[in-house]
């Protein structure tokens, strides 16, 4: 679930409408061959997971290829490894990251531009990086919260689990904020994509909080899941307002006992705007809020994957790009905020009053 200004899936205060609906409930083909071994398994924690999402500038909710920021549609394969090199590498020597969360589509993998989009994957996982590769669903009627054509979305993942399956950085995320189905709907259509694709080890599979992402407990009690990490999402725009400890109160919550095979992939909040993250500011929603997330997820050795890494025009975007297009680079539009990622993932400071 998103946010932000552009062109947000939907507008924030829209939404957040939205949003609260889901918040109200919390409280084929078979490919074979030999599976890769994860680096940690789910259920002892998460925090090996310290990452960024990188978006299309329109957002990722798209019917035509996703074109992420600083990319162009014409670069070539080689042209899209170079500049994805220098982003990843971007993403690692201002913050720390180690994990990118990518979107695809049936547009960008069952098309042409698929042979260009695969350098961003390759890009990444060449410099060590660990890399969530998602489905994402359509714009207008399509976002509804289910997949949008099954004829052409299993034959998408057919082509990307043939292609990664065996790169051990790889892990595949069957469905962004599955809100159209109901918890049991989900959960079984998790299940089949696991059967569909039995080459692929449970611990390479990210599977989706019910909902907007917004609360793992149904998913990860379904024995058809064991294994799998979990990802949830968590926005402070869901509350117009919030304390810190009520912040606390809302992500245990939608975690329950579950955190040790979550990664929050995605959570965020306004970094162009100027607000310092590093001090309490009580009165601040966002504030409270991003606190809370990163002093949570560091108590409860869970890894997170902040909204957004880099997406162009998005105040919550916590990199931007700089320098000549053909060799992008990146700077850091809120010292605080990354303050407090480096909290979240094992180094730093504390918040100081």
């Amino acid at each position: 679930m998103r946010k932000t200004p552009a062109r947000t899936r939907i507008a924030p205060r829209t939404r957040a409408a939205l949003a609260a609906v889901a918040i109200a409930a919390v409280g084929a083909t078979t490919l074979t061959g030999s599976p890769a071994a994860a680096s940690a398994a789910p259920g002892h924690g998460t925090s090996q997971f310290r990452g960024v999402n990188w978006a299309d500038p329109r957002d990722n909710y798209a019917d035509d290829p996703v074109v992420l920021s600083g990319l162009s549609l014409s670069d070539s394969y080689a042209q899209t490894y170079a500049k994805a090199t220098r982003v990843v590498a971007a993403f690692r020597a201002n913050l720390g990251a180690n994990t990118v969360r990518l979107p695809i589509n049936p547009y960008t993998v069952n098309g042409s531009y698929w042979t260009s989009y695969r350098g961003v994957i390759d890009a990444a996982s060449a410099q060590g990086f660990k890399v969530i590769v998602s489905y994402w669903e359509g714009t207008g009627a399509d976002k509804d919260g289910f997949i949008d054509d099954e004829a052409t979305y299993w034959p998408m993942w057919n082509t990307v689990v043939k292609a990664y399956r065996h790169d051990p950085h790889v892990y595949f995320e069957p469905m962004n904020e599955p809100h159209g189905y109901t918890d049991t709907e989900w959960a079984d259509l998790a299940a089949k994509w696991l059967a569909t694709y039995p080459s692929v080890p449970h611990d390479r599979v990210f599977v989706s909080g019910a909902g907007y992402n917004d609360h793992v407990t149904t998913v990860c009690a379904d024995p058809r899941l064991k294994g799998t990490y979990l990802s949830l999402h968590h926005y402070g725009f869901w509350k117009s307002y919030a304390t810190y400890d009520q912040w606390v109160a809302d992500l245990k919550e939608r975690l329950g006992d579950c955190a040790n095979r979550t990664v929050a992939d995605e959570f965020g909040a306004p970094m162009t705007t100027g607000l310092d993250y590093d001090k309490p500011a009580p009165d601040d929603n966002s504030v409270n809020f991003i606190q809370a997330d990163t002093d949570t997820f560091r108590k409860l050795g869970m890894g997170s994957v902040y909204w957004p890494g880099l997406r162009t025009d998005d105040t919550y975007s916590i990199q931007k790009l700089i320098g000549d297009a053909s060799r992008p680079w990146l700077a850091t539009t809120n010292q605080s905020g990354a303050d407090r990622l480096a909290w979240a993932w094992g180094r730093g400071r504390p918040v100081t009053g």
